[in-house]
């Protein structure tokens, strides 16, 4: 029994669909099996591209400049140049899968509204669960799993360890700001209890960038800036009043923030941006290749600290001043690439930010994903390595949806344009 060709690609689109909707849920509990979902995708993506669809989106400005940033990322991991051998050549290779992820959302997984609806759907089912998980931790002492707060005091959500924060500052926007629809006594709600609930996780770095999008949102759509007053002054009011209802919560965000940015140089994240900045002054062009900073973060030939800052002893924090990875992505794509590679990231992520904008059409789903990868890519923010999965999965899937959304705005509007006629004379 032969099976035809549409059958063959119908059933392909449907497991590409399926893959893209389980990838919120494994982001969250299982990345290797999101690692096999999106390789999944990205080999359907391929072969139906093969098969007939073309390879248009290759013209993407954003694409063109991520592929020569990445090929850039692999000559720097070749081994000879980087100093990670062949392991860190084949992690460079592999960078592509969240190129690709984004091109395959926005030009066949995603390019019918249905399944965009349900992708937002459990986008929003991942916030609220992220969030019913910390504030039952927070009221009960515990979450469903029976996992307790962390040692410092922050809500794990749902998790076992401190991670809920960042995936839930990035959730919120795509989730709550469509509710706008619904009145702005409904979004204000919505607004105010998912600040609250990233006040309460207390991380701070999360809560900081949440504020951010929340400014962000309120410049791009004026109907959305009485919810933003709304959520940043309701914020507000419980981060004074944490300091009684949840003191660990006020130690974090405050006493001890306030702490760090008074000592930055002598904190373990000014010791992280020292460190990067050594090794890139050791290899301006090429960077140490794909972790570069993991490879050279103990070599004492680094331990130097700002030579405006002298912290230290000079020393850089010696081993302190060591880690996986710098926690920033910009510090990263510097140290693994050097500054070609710098450049070369920092202009794929704004050029992805302006596609993201493209047609914009006053849509606050737009607005909501064009905000999570937004702050995700903030460049003052620390966070965990940009190719983790639970960092640049989350981006990149955020950023394949809204670039789904402003392709399927500039069909509408190439649509509803009046056609050009030809004057007569």
């Amino acid at each position: 029994m032969t099976v035809s060709r549409p059958v063959i690609e119908k059933w392909s689109d449907a497991t590409a669909l399926a893959c893209t909707l389980l990838l919120p849920l494994m982001l969250m509990y299982g990345r290797a099996i999101a690692e096999i979902l999106i390789a999944i995708i990205d080999v359907i993506f391929l072969l139906r591209c093969a098969g007939g669809r073309g390879w248009s989106w290759l013209r993407a400005p954003w694409l063109i400049i991520g592929l020569i940033w990445w090929g850039w990322l692999i000559i720097c991991s070749l081994p000879g140049i980087g100093a990670g051998g062949v392991p860190s050549l084949l992690q460079a290779l592999a960078v592509i899968r969240y190129l690709l992820l984004t091109v395959a959302l926005e030009h066949l997984v995603l390019r019918d509204p249905r399944p965009r609806g349900w992708l937002m759907a459990a986008l929003s089912a991942s916030a609220i669960w992220i969030g019913v998980n910390a504030w039952l931790q927070f009221i009960t002492g515990h979450n469903i799993g029976g996992a307790p707060r962390w040692m410092d005091g922050e809500l794990t959500g749902p998790f076992e360890k401190p991670r809920a924060g960042a995936p839930m500052s990035r959730l919120i926007f795509p989730a709550m700001l469509p509710l706008i629809s619904h009145g702005r006594l409904v979004a204000a709600g919505a607004a105010i209890l998912a600040v609250a609930t990233v006040v309460l996780i207390g991380q701070r770095m999360p809560l900081l960038l949440t504020v951010l999008g929340l400014v962000v949102a309120g410049a791009l759509l004026p109907r959305l800036r009485a919810v933003v007053l709304a959520a940043l002054l309701g914020g507000a009011m419980l981060l004074a009043a944490s300091v009684v209802i949840s003191p660990p919560s006020f130690k974090r965000l405050v006493t001890k923030f306030t702490t760090q940015m008074e000592h930055f140089g002598e904190s373990p994240y000014g010791l992280l941006a020292g460190r990067a900045i050594v090794m890139a002054e050791a290899s301006p062009i090429t960077g140490r290749g794909f972790y570069g900073f993991r490879t050279g973060c103990d070599n004492p030939a680094f331990y130097r600290g700002f030579t405006w800052e002298g912290v230290h002893a000079q020393d850089g924090g010696g081993t302190e001043g060591c880690n996986i990875h710098p926690h920033n992505h910009y510090m990263e794509a510097l140290t693994d690439a050097g500054l070609p590679g710098l450049a070369l990231f920092s202009a794929m992520i704004f050029a992805l930010l302006a596609a993201l904008l493209r047609h914009f059409d006053g849509d606050p789903t737009r607005i909501g994903l064009f905000v999570a990868v937004f702050i995700a890519e903030w460049p003052l923010a620390s966070t965990s390595s940009f190719f983790a999965m639970d960092t640049g999965g989350w981006m990149f899937l955020f950023a394949g949806a809204g670039l789904a959304y402003a392709r399927a705005a500039s069909v509408k509007t190439a649509s509803i344009s009046p056609k050009l006629s030809t004057p007569t004379t």
